[in-house]
């Protein structure tokens, strides 16, 4: 079996030796996604705001499998806050809502960066025969 592995370049890959997505025959797991693009912490302050560009973030390192929020079976957030679970929750309706995943909700102490409030991961199916993009990192 082929792993493809999709790199951002963010500070967190380099640092932890990770990669945003990983695909493995039909299955393709994003994780550890944060609200943070070039290191601009995106929504501060606000859970909605965060939940919608992490999952932004996710779902953009989906397009060079093909796939879109169509093909997520699974999501997980994680929140600093319990009062916070309301607007993470309308953020991901608004996104998921056409073709609803399987979802869990936990509430942790905090994340590397303590103003992110919302951290995303999801998993998604992808036909065997769907090519990836060609750029992509692979392994055998």
């Amino acid at each position: 079996m082929t792993i493809e592995r999709v790199r951002t370049g963010s500070h967190w890959e380099e640092t932890f030796g990770s990669v945003r997505a990983v695909a493995a025959g039909d299955r393709v797991l994003v994780a550890g996604t944060m609200p943070l693009a070039d290191g601009v912490l995106q929504g501060e302050g606000d859970p909605y705001e965060q939940t919608r560009a992490a999952f932004g973030h996710a779902l953009a390192a989906l397009t060079p499998f093909g796939l879109d929020a169509s093909a997520v079976l699974r999501t997980r957030m994680y929140l600093t806050h319990l009062r916070d679970v309301d607007a993470a929750g309308r953020a991901h309706k608004e996104l998921f809502g056409a073709a609803p995943p399987a979802t869990t909700v936990v509430v942790v102490s905090g994340f590397a960066d303590s103003r992110v409030l919302v951290e995303v991961e999801l998993e998604a199916f992808r036909q065997p025969s769907e090519p990836a993009d060609p750029t992509l990192f692979r392994e055998a």
